[in-house]
């Protein structure tokens, strides 16, 4: 074969491949093609409204997420740390809250995220309302109570957290009276922002007119108020001596046949006493009435005919003193001190009664121990002052203070000092008055069970059997509150 000039050759003309026919293997169907995608549709903006972007979802669920872990923090976690904001509801009774209110606000500025909210209360069903109130588990935090009422709300009350308010600093603090009252083997279970009780209020005029001596013990007492005793051709006394001897129209008499009895060394709580002193307490009372003349159930109540300036001598608690001035703002009177009967053998300090009002804490309260810290910021010295000067800005005076080492600051004052002389050695119990407890409360069961034997004493009987009647019905209704044994029944 000759060899090929490449030179010259002629260029071969490239031959353009057929595609192959794909080879199926037999009963093997054809595959068919993938269809084109379909069109989408044009996303169309209407004018003015921009395209939601997935960003902008993002953020919102991220807001979402952080408003729930918000949620949680608040509600679950924080109050286990103390930091949450904390509002006490405190029940009062007697006080507006303007009293109290730049208290208030001095402790909330020094304890961030607390706040106290004061709601002051009627008198008409209080202990009532209270007690429903607690007992459906609905608060309040704080509420006040009369001191003789602790043994009924005893399981209601939480005792003071002893870094807070321990026993020993309340006895340092506090008259014992209120130690006696308000100290439990856990610690105090209230406390109080003043104190009260009886005096002895002369009509000034009365006893400059008729040249008459204040007295300081009850048999004196007794004879001035018959000097001072005037009654008409008729026999209707038109000017009392002293508002003495009745139970319907003597206001505060409970606690005044209260004072008798412990002043002459027989125990309200028992008044069936061997020596026959709780009967001889009764008589006294009631023979101002019954023998003496000096006041009888025709006369108004004794507030009343005080103020219209028809009483020498009339016994009252300090807020009696601001009805007076109201009534009468030109009735000259004194506030004296109690007088006394001639000492027993287990007496040796004069005695005065005391009735006054005390703040507790809800046993089940989420915020016991910041409300407890609250109460121990508002019985401190400057705090009491400024509460007493409150008070002092729309009525003549304020609330006693219940310190003892206040007592001098106010000893000398013409109408709260006659209160406070006698505060050290002041006793107490659950005869007292105007408590408002309700028929079925500690105070006014007592009351009817010595109004009924007052009324049966009459001159010349033997109190004894009455006083006998008397100590079955109170034994009834101290049991009611654990603190009397139960009273046996006979058997069938």
């Amino acid at each position: 074969m000759n060899p090929v000039n490449k030179t010259n050759q002629m260029p071969v003309e490239q031959e353009t491949p057929v595609p192959q026919k794909s080879i199926t293997p037999p009963g093997t169907a054809a595959p068919q093609p993938f269809p084109p995608p379909p069109l989408q549709p044009a996303t169309i903006t209407p004018p003015g409204k921009k395209r939601f972007s997935k960003k902008l979802l993002f953020v919102v669920l991220a807001f979402m997420v952080l408003v729930g872990l918000a949620f949680v923090v608040i509600r679950f976690i924080l109050p286990g740390l103390g930091v949450v904001k904390t509002e006490i509801a405190w029940w009062g009774l007697w006080e507006d809250q303007a009293i109290a209110q730049s208290l208030i606000e001095e402790y909330q500025a020094a304890n961030p995220g607390v706040t106290v909210i004061y709601q002051k209360n009627d008198k008409e069903d209080y202990r009532e309302r209270l007690a429903s109130s607690l007992a459906k588990g609905e608060g309040p935090d704080i509420f006040r109570i009369h001191s003789s009422w602790v043994p009924m709300f005893a399981a209601e009350l939480a005792p003071a957290p002893s870094n807070v308010l321990s026993a020993e600093d309340f006895g340092t603090i506090f008259y014992p009276v209120a130690v006696d009252e308000l100290v439990s083997a856990q610690g105090p279970v209230a406390i109080p922002l003043e104190y009260d009780g009886l005096a002895m209020f002369i009509n000034e005029e009365i006893f400059t007119t008729y040249g008459a001596i204040i007295p300081t013990d009850w048999n004196d007492l007794r004879e001035v108020a018959r000097s001072l005793t005037i009654k008409d051709e008729r026999g209707v006394i038109t000017q009392s001596g002293a508002a003495l001897g009745t139970t319907s129209n003597v206001d505060h008499w409970p606690e005044i046949v209260a004072l008798l009895m412990l002043q002459n060394g027989a125990n309200p709580n028992s008044p069936n006493d061997s020596a026959g002193r709780g009967a001889q307490a009764l008589s006294f009372y009631k023979q101002f009435s019954s023998a003496d003349g000096v006041w009888d159930d025709t006369q108004p109540s004794s507030t009343i005919a005080f103020a219209a300036g028809r009483v020498g001598i009339y016994f009252g608690p300090s807020w009696r003193a601001l009805e007076i001035i109201e009534r009468n703002p030109n009735l000259k009177f004194k506030v004296l001190s109690v007088p006394q009967v001639p000492k027993v053998e287990s007496q040796s300090r004069d005695i005065t009664y005391a009735s006054y009002w005390v703040e507790g804490v809800w046993a089940k309260s989420p915020l016991k121990d910041e409300a407890w810290r609250f109460l121990k910021f508002l019985s401190e010295r400057e705090s009491l002052i400024k509460l007493y000067e409150n008070a002092s800005r729309v009525r003549d005076f304020g609330e006693p203070y219940p310190r003892a080492d206040m007592r001098e600051l106010l000893l000398t004052d013409p109408i709260v000092g006659g209160f406070l002389k006698l505060a050290p050695s002041a006793r107490s119990g659950y005869l007292h008055s105007r408590t408002f407890d309700g028929v079925s409360g500690i105070n006014t069961s007592l009351a009817q069970y010595y109004e009924d034997a007052i009324g049966a004493i009459s001159p010349g009987s033997d109190a004894g059997r009455q006083v006998g009647t008397l100590a079955t019905g109170v034994q009834q209704v101290l049991a009611r509150y654990g603190l009397a044994a139960p009273v046996a029944t006979p058997s069938q």
